[in-house]
């Protein structure tokens, strides 16, 4: 047998299994080429005869390898590539998308948000399933499947967020595990095309090139930056202008953009990219370096690491930006682009020996844990301004990110033969390691944030990801001298982790909320983290939920140093305030004034955060709310609440809401909130709520209302004309009286002030208000003019989250 001109055949002994390379010398190479030349044989030259190298039965394997041409395969790669990243966009920009209309349906608690984000990992591992045995099938045609995938995904984005509406409401108040079954089934199809992908294009990829792990690298690396690039897409220019609906059909258009550029391609390249199981059989490939049993189990512990990581980041610069959704998705956008950048390198690592590609995972992993181990400290000691602060967070993340991320494609590649079979091992190395990262959410999400803090949790990945390290060498064939380097640098960052982390962690919280400013408060006095969130108090007595300011322990309305009159002022707009609900708890100190409102006789409080009572419970100033036989405190989301109780009514709503940008914020500030709350109103009741000075929110109120008026920064809604009735609210003010001791003494002479403050903002609202946003009261047909042009706040547009960061609003 004589080889076609420039075509080489290279003969390998390695590992006691031959085999044969076909390669081209058109200056592109499949990557199994590159292989170290000290495990290779003579090379043959061209035309020499080659009849005795061959091994029985072979020679029609290599006849059919040799089909198509170099530039064609080059091409081919290069089309799969195009594809597979324009794929990944979409699916992230649904995904974001989706999240938020199930947390909007669900609630915003880390119940929700664990049970979606699991959902979409189950989803995308029953599609790598799919996908692997797809990959089986003979003379399986890719680009019409991709295309295939492209337009039943997109199909089911136009309709997703009217399903997810009408779905998601009837799991409202099912038990935890019937919720959970309900959202999987709401995501599964669309995930489970997803994730069928990868499997199918490394089933024919890895066969044709040999090489599982670079296979692996390439295409993970190309969807995963596809991704990354996503995420930054839809905080720049989706969210901020075209809003939800208009992401799904931005998604929509790039799934039949990849759609119809798959069928484009496979309809000009023909037989080229048709690439069918006898074409693509290996010419023969050595034994995988690992056994596949441990190889499934490193890929779970490694998913399980990385997304518990991913979550402990989200946490962080939640708490460091003070809950900005921007920030959010700037974070999973580098650990995305992370994870690609790892994948890719990891694939170029296959090419080579394979002694040097375990080097450097195990190189990496060390790398990883030192991030770990240095990245809460570094930021307890950078007191950095904002936008530096989320540079350097988006840097160590990154980092980090991508020392995990070369984790996946070298496992392929020494766990799966670049065989027909590699799609299937494939799926079920990649539905190991998405069980794993369903797995770290949970445990992380559920149990680790429950019990631990910040700095502790910490401690805990850093020791995981040393007990994944020493695993990894333990398997590896690495010599006994680099193994116990590396064993031994690992043990070294795990007692450091015990116990240097978390001294040197110990100002992290302080730091990430001043960042450096001259007014910094010293140590708080007061932190209570667990798994809805973090919150601290300073020595001033002001509360921080997040990261932001929430309030202050004070009810004296001399000295107001929290704007508490805004409570005391609800008889100002209804006579006889009797049936109270209260969204969000704080700080207690509104919770205790409208508790002891002579008129009140009962007051529920919906507060997301369990925290805050406990919080309450050690201030001695409001501790005494907890006792009142009025008040009754339900741990739930707001909106949620109130559509779980469609027969509740109220004479007044009111709801000292938390800054309008912050991620969420507009579940309770845009007009379909305000539709679902004005149903749980009596005749006459009002809706009394924080606008935090946004001129969209007051809009929205004054539009959504046939009656309204700001008062200080909160808006007063109502069906009907608002009482201000001055005289019942000062008698009612003299009445009060809380844990025995009376609001106002008129033979005192700061009291006396007070009186005469009160009757100043009495003879402004006597006048209608003034004419701009800085006076006491403002009447809605002011405010209407004032606020001319602006958009009013939907759960389509979402509010402000996305163009306040931007500036835009």
């Amino acid at each position: 047998m004589h080889l076609p001109p420039g075509v080489r055949l290279r003969w390998s002994g390695k590992r006691g299994h031959s085999w044969l390379e076909v390669m081209a010398d058109a200056g592109k190479h499949w990557p199994a080429d590159n292989n170290n030349k000290q495990a290779s044989g003579e090379v043959m030259e061209p035309g020499n005869p080659v009849d005795a190298a061959v091994p029985a039965g072979t020679s029609e394997v290599f006849g059919r390898a040799s089909a198509a041409t170099p530039s064609q395969d080059a091409r081919w790669r290069r089309i799969l590539c195009v594809l597979f990243f324009f794929s990944g966009f979409p699916a992230l920009i649904y995904q974001l998308v989706w999240q938020r209309a199930l947390f909007r349906i669900l609630g915003v608690n880390i119940e929700s948000v664990t049970i979606v984000v699991t959902a979409f990992m189950l989803g995308l591992g029953l599609g790598s399933l799919a996908g692997g045995l797809l990959s089986k099938r003979r003379s399986l045609a890719l680009l019409p499947l991709l295309a295939a995938i492209e337009l039943l995904t997109s199909a089911f984005g136009l309709v997703s967020l009217g399903i997810f509406d009408r779905v998601g409401t009837l799991a409202l108040g099912l038990p935890l595990g019937m919720t959970a079954a309900m959202t999987l089934a709401l995501v599964l199809v669309p995930t489970l095309l997803m994730g069928a992908t990868l499997p199918v294009l490394v089933g024919h990829l890895a066969p044709r090139s040999g090489n599982v792990g670079n296979s692996v690298g390439l295409l993970y690396y190309v969807n995963t930056l596809g991704a990354g690039a996503a995420c930054l897409f839809c905080a720049v220019v989706l969210f901020p202008f075209l809003g939800m609906q208009g992401a799904v059909y931005a998604a929509v258009a790039l799934n039949l953009v990849v759609a119809f550029g798959a069928l484009l391609m496979h309809w000009r390249e023909g037989k080229a990219l048709h690439v069918g199981r006898e074409q693509a059989a290996a010419p023969g490939t050595t034994a995988p370096a690992l056994r596949f049993f441990v190889v499934l189990a490193l890929a779970c512990i490694g998913g399980a690491i990385s997304l518990s990581y991913e979550l402990f980041f989200f946490r962080t610069v939640s708490y460091a930006s003070g809950g900005s959704a921007f920030a959010f998705a700037a974070i999973l956008g580098a650990f995305l682009i992370g994870i690609a950048s790892g994948a890719r390198q990891a694939g170029e690592w296959c090419d080579g020996a394979i002694e040097h590609g375990m080097r450097c995972l195990a190189s990496a992993l060390l790398k990883a844990n030192l991030g770990g181990l240095l990245f809460l400290p570094v930021l307890a000691h950078l007191a950095l301004p904002n936008g530096v602060l989320l540079g350097a967070l988006l840097l160590m993340v990154y980092l980090m990110a991508r020392s995990w991320g070369s984790l996946l494609p070298c496992l392929a590649h020494w766990g799966v033969a670049a065989d027909g079979h590699a799609g299937m091992r494939t799926a079920l190395l990649y539905l190991a390691n998405i069980i794993g990262a369903a797995a770290g959410s949970i445990v992380t999400g559920f149990v680790l944030m429950e019990q631990l803090s910040l700095v502790n949790i910490a401690v805990v990945l850093v020791g995981a990801g040393v007990a994944c390290s020493l695993l990894l060498d333990a398997c590896l064939p690495l010599p006994r001298r680099l193994r116990l380097w590396q064993g031994g640098s690992a043990c070294a960052m795990g007692v450091l982790a015990m116990v240097a982390l978390p001294p040197l962690s110990g100002p992290v919280l302080e730091t990430l909320l001043w960042k450096g400013a001259s007014d910094a408060r010293g140590p708080f006095v007061q932190v209570i983290e667990n798994r809805s969130g973090i919150i601290t108090v300073d020595q001033e007595g002001t509360v921080y939920g997040g990261g932001m300011y929430d309030g202050r322990f004070n009810v004296d309305l001399v000295h107001d140093t929290n704007g508490i009159l805004r409570p005391y002022a609800l008889n100002l707009f209804h006579r006889h305030p009797r049936d109270v609900l209260m969204i969000g708890l704080s700080s207690g100190s509104w919770a205790q004034v409208i508790a002891n409102n002579p008129e009140v006789r009962s007051l529920t409080i919906v507060e997301i955060n369990p925290g805050y009572v406990e919080l309450i419970a050690r201030n001695p100033e409001v501790a005494s709310v907890l006792r009142n036989p009025k008040v009754t405190v339900v741990v739930d989301d707001g909106r949620r609440w109130l559509r779980l109780h469609p027969e509740r009514r109220f004479d007044a709503i009111v709801s000292n809401t938390t800054w309008h940008f912050r991620a969420n914020a507009t579940n309770l500030l845009s007009a379909e909130f305000l539709q679902l709350a004005d149903h749980h109103l009596k005749p006459g009741g009002i809706l009394y709520y924080n606008t935090t000075d946004s001129e969209r929110v007051q809009r929205t109120a004054c539009l959504a209302f046939p009656y309204g008026a700001r008062f200080s920064n909160h808006m007063v809604v109502s069906r009907a004309p608002l009482a201000w009735d001055f005289e019942h609210w000062r008698r009612t003010l003299q009445a009060y009286r809380i844990d025995g001791r009376p609001i106002l003494d008129p033979s005192r002479r700061h009291d006396r002030v007070l009186t005469d403050s009160l009757h100043t903002v009495w003879r402004s609202i006597e006048q209608g208000g003034g004419s701009g946003s800085g006076d006491a009261m403002e009447a809605c047909p002011r405010i209407l003019a004032r606020t001319a042009g602006l958009t009013p706040i939907t759960d389509d547009n979402m509010g402000t989250e996305w163009r306040q960061p931007l500036r835009l609003d």
